[in-house]
């Protein structure tokens, strides 16, 4: 609601105030609610992934907000911009530790081949 604005969603015109109160004073924003945001931004307000990661970028851009996993969500970011699904990017960019990231999503290990060389795990798709 702080970031879109739109007059004919009567729940979003009134909750507006109520969002912008609670960005302009510090705030801890969590990774599900990240992915949360990202979902509505692309399935409910239809933008595209440029204007989703420029939200994003903006978002991140504010000194008094803290984001968890911030390194992680500005990788995911970045890949999102790249062509990655965000929650694939995020899930991946999360698991820098683990030595490979197994899924049967076989889109997803296609679009992981974007991110070889950016720290993220070997992808494995399995069945």
């Amino acid at each position: 609601r702080f970031f879109v604005e739109d007059p004919d969603d009567a729940q979003a015109v009134r909750q507006r105030p109520a969002a912008v109160a609670a960005l302009s004073a510090r705030a801890y924003i969590t990774v599900t609610v990240l992915l949360e945001f990202e979902w509505v931004m692309r399935g409910f307000y239809d933008l595209s992934a440029a204007k989703v990661a420029a939200v994003m970028r903006a978002l991140a851009g504010i000194q008094h907000i803290t984001l968890e996993d911030r390194d992680a969500v500005l990788a995911a970011i970045e890949s999102l911009e790249a062509g990655v699904d965000f929650a694939d990017a995020l899930h991946l960019h999360r698991s820098t530790r683990a030595a490979s990231f197994a899924t049967f999503d076989r889109a997803l290990a296609r679009r992981a081949t974007k991110l070889v060389g950016r720290g993220t795990p070997k992808v494995e798709l399995l069945g």
